[in-house]
């Protein structure tokens, strides 16, 4: 009889996930954390540098995982979780926190449209992983829509002198919606997904790859949020190229 229970009874096996791609996903939502952390403490700019931080890490932990063939549905799930906190929640309190909370009901509203576009954008582009042109993103991935938001307030923060973040509340309001309307949109965004690292390169990319570090150590805040800001219009640039185009006669 316990012959026949043991025999019955399911094989039940501990499944065991990879360390090294779920490391990097850890940094990034410790990062995201970070963020938060610090924006409750009115240390804006330690929270803008963290989201950074968290973005750099996040891009790395895709690749580590495809490089070392240690993907997996748990290293997925967890990805888009800690992207959700680092690039969805983080950006939005660190705003709210720093320029929307005395605008009243607007800022809530400003903070939480980012915050919905980024739950949306995430959950879309998990939906559309198989069907969509992995050389475009639908919409602006939460990455960057993050690091336009936590860009603009590292430039701000470290030119206090300059500006006045009562001045720019409004400024704040509208880049805010922009990101989040923009995460949510149909436009595309190039992915850079078709770039192959392990290809070779002519000489010459490797010096303008040494002259792009310069120039983001010449100065970060601005030139990242630049960079960002440039990439948030390319997809509506291309879109509007894309009207320009003759339709092809049926």
């Amino acid at each position: 009889m316990m012959n026949d229970l043991n025999q019955r009874k399911p094989d039940i096996r501990r499944r065991g996930i990879y360390l090294l791609p779920n490391l990097f996903t850890t940094g990034a939502l410790f990062s995201g954390f970070y963020a938060i952390v610090q924006a409750m403490n009115n240390r804006f700019e330690f929270a803008a540098v963290a989201i950074f931080i968290a973005m750099v890490l996040d891009g790395l932990d895709g690749r580590v995982a495809r490089l070392t063939h240690t993907q997996s549905e748990f290293g997925a799930e967890y990805d888009s979780l800690s992207d959700m906190v680092s690039f969805g929640v983080a950006p939005s309190l660190l705003m709210y926190e720093w320029a929307l909370k005395d605008l009243g009901k607007l800022g809530w509203f400003a903070a939480f449209t980012y915050c919905v576009g980024a739950a949306l954008r995430l959950a879309r582009f998990n939906t559309n992983i198989d069907v969509v042109d992995k050389r475009y993103f639908q919409g602006m991935p939460s990455p960057a829509a993050a690091a336009l938001v936590a860009g603009f307030i590292w430039v701000v923060t470290d030119n206090a002198d300059f500006f006045k973040v009562n001045d720019l509340s409004w400024v704040a309001t509208a880049l805010t919606i922009f990101a989040g309307l923009t995460m949510v949109s149909n436009v595309k965004f190039y992915s850079f997904k078709d770039i192959n690292l392990r290809k070779s390169v002519p000489f010459v990319v490797v010096f303008l790859l040494a002259m792009f570090f310069m120039l983001v150590s010449s100065y970060p805040p601005g030139v990242l949020f630049l960079l960002f800001f440039a990439y948030s219009l390319s997809g509506y640039v291309m879109w509007l190229l894309d009207l320009r185009k003759p339709k092809p006669k049926q």
